[in-house]
Parts: structure tokens; C-alpha cells; sequence
């Protein structure tokens, strides 16, 4: 440690071209360098490896035994440095490796990350992405320390410090069974009250959402039977039974199982975001990913 202390670049990179070279004049044409500079650097390095590293020989100089020691981990050490300081080349996603880790609840999951994953393994088939829960409270810490790279969650109430991207903004819609006989026709708020509606209660157990807030301004509310964590099982209810759920419209679009109709009531919708750390906001490969993600929702 004593001796890194005291070596400097400029002094490794003459080792490394003199090693290469075995001769302090060509050596300092490579580098650019006087002679006298080289050979200044020369008893310098001398001087911290307690060795003469180059010897007089016949034809220019000879390496000592540390010399050739020192050799290959020094080339590597050197070409390992260049690649760090070096600017990073334009991202080519059919080369690419990455292993990708996103945070998403099953609604980001279905309306965010499958439209973008078959472009996704078109177009970088060597990467893989791991989807991982969602904690809303862990967000930034995780993306701090690199266990994420990117987040999706609402733009309200997202935690602060991190980048955010806008994708898209969602409104609610009232589903139930194709067929539903409550459901041929928009049914009025008083009908809307007196259905059976089940809800998505991320934290477990709660009966009610932002529909119970309005109609709770409005000195109204619905019943409301039926509380589970996921919108899998949701929708699964809803195909099979005659309850009725308020849902996010892209959850639902294009589901023949199912018949929507407009509420009877305004209920305020959300814009969702993806969110990702500083230290990933300039990564050539990072910002492809979110690129392809925001422009195939």
C-alpha cells in the first residue's frame, strides 16, 4: 500500500511501454516523452519496486525476473483502467448481457412490462429481466443500492430523489361478466350502490378505495363485499360470479370475458410513472430499456 501511495499513472504507463520496449529511447518516442524523462521515471520506479527492473543487456535492456513478475498483471491493470475512463460506446441491445430488475405490482406488471417484453426479447434476446415485488417503502432505497433498476409506481406518491418518466395516464372503468344482466346498460349511481363490488386492497384487508372517498363526499356509498391483494384473482371473480369491480381501464382492455361501462360517477384517475436512481440516469443500456418501455405502452 506504502508503495501505491507513491506510484502515480504516468509512472506505470512508462513501466508498461519500457516493459514493451526494452529500450529508453524508443520508449520515450511511444510516450512522446524526453529520454532524460524516461529515464527519471525509470529510477523512480527503480527506487519504490527495490529493484532495477531493467538491466544493460546487448540489444538495449534486459528485464529482471521482477520485470517479467510485474509484466502481465501490470498490462492488465492498465487495459482494465482504459476501459473504466474510457466514454462508453453506443448501446447495442442484440450484443447485449444485462440482466435487467424491475419493481412492479401485478397491475405495472400487465400494463407496462408485457406490451414492452416481446420487443424486448426481439430485440435484445441475450438480456433477462427479473421482476421483482414491489414495496412502495423500499423504492429508493433499493434503486440507491443498485437492487433495481427501474420502478413502476404512480406519480403521486412517488418517493422523492429519483427520476422520473411519465408513461401514461389511466381512468377508471366499471367491469363485471360478459353478460352481467345489472351491466346491458350504464346503471344509475343509485344501481352502481346497490351491486356487489369487490375491490384490490394492495396492503390486505381493506374494503375501501378512492370510489368510496367520492361517493363518501357525496353522502353515498356502495357495497362493497369482497376484498383481495392481487388483480389476477380479481379478474378471475369477476369472469365467474356476479360482482363488479371499479378497475383501471388498460387492465381490462381487450377482455372478451368481461363487459365495461362507464361509472355513473367521476372517479379521478392517475398517472403512472417509472422511476429509476442517478446513478443509472446516464448508462447508455439503462437509458434503451427505458426508451423501449415507454414506447411500447
Amino acid at each position: 500500500m506504502n508503495n501505491l501511495r507513491r506510484l502515480d499513472l504516468n509512472l506505470l504507463v512508462t513501466l508498461d511501454v519500457l516493459l514493451s520496449e526494452h529500450n529508453v529511447t524508443r520508449a520515450a518516442e511511444r510516450l512522446n516523452f524526453s529520454q532524460p524523462s524516461v529515464s527519471v521515471h525509470l529510477a523512480k520506479l527503480r527506487d519504490i519496486f527495490g529493484d532495477p527492473l531493467l538491466l544493460p543487456g546487448p540489444r538495449g535492456m534486459r528485464p529482471t525476473a521482477k520485470a517479467d513478475e510485474l509484466r502481465e498483471p501490470l498490462r492488465k491493470a492498465l487495459e482494465a483502467l482504459e476501459q473504466a475512463v474510457s466514454p462508453a460506446g453506443p448501446f447495442d441491445p442484440a450484443q447485449a448481457r444485462h440482466t435487467w430488475r424491475v419493481a412492479a405490482a401485478d397491475y405495472g406488471e400487465s400494463t407496462v412490462l408485457l406490451p414492452a417484453l416481446a420487443g424486448l426479447r426481439s430485440a435484445a434476446p441475450g438480456t433477462r429481466l427479473a421482476v421483482v415485488q414491489m414495496v412502495p417503502a423500499r423504492i429508493a432505497k433499493q434503486a440507491e443500492q443498485g437492487e433495481i433498476d427501474l420502478a413502476l409506481h404512480t406519480t403521486d406518491g412517488a418517493p422523492s430523489g429519483l427520476h422520473q418518466r411519465a408513461l401514461f395516464t389511466e381512468r377508471y372503468v366499471l367491469a363485471g361478466r360478459a353478460g352481467h344482466p345489472r351491466l346491458k346498460r350504464r346503471p344509475t349511481l343509485s344501481q352502481f350502490c346497490e351491486l356487489e363490488h369487490v375491490v384490490v386492497s394492495p396492503d390486505g384487508g381493506g374494503f375501501r378505495g378512492i370510489t368510496d372517498e367520492v361517493l363518501t363526499e357525496a353522502g353515498l356509498a356502495r357495497r362493497v363485499v369482497l376484498s383481495v391483494p392481487h388483480f389476477l384473482f380479481l379478474l378471475s371473480v369477476l369472469a365467474n360470479t356476479d360482482l363488479v369491480a371499479m378497475l383501471p381501464s388498460r387492465l381490462i382492455r381487450n377482455t372478451s370475458a368481461l363487459r365495461i361501462v362507464e361509472p355513473p360517477i367521476d372517479i379521478p384517475g392517475y398517472e403512472m410513472s417509472m422511476l429509476w436512481h442517478e446513478r443509472r440516469h446516464r448508462d447508455p443500456a439503462h437509458q434503451w430499456l427505458r426508451e423501449h418501455i415507454a414506447t411500447s405502452v
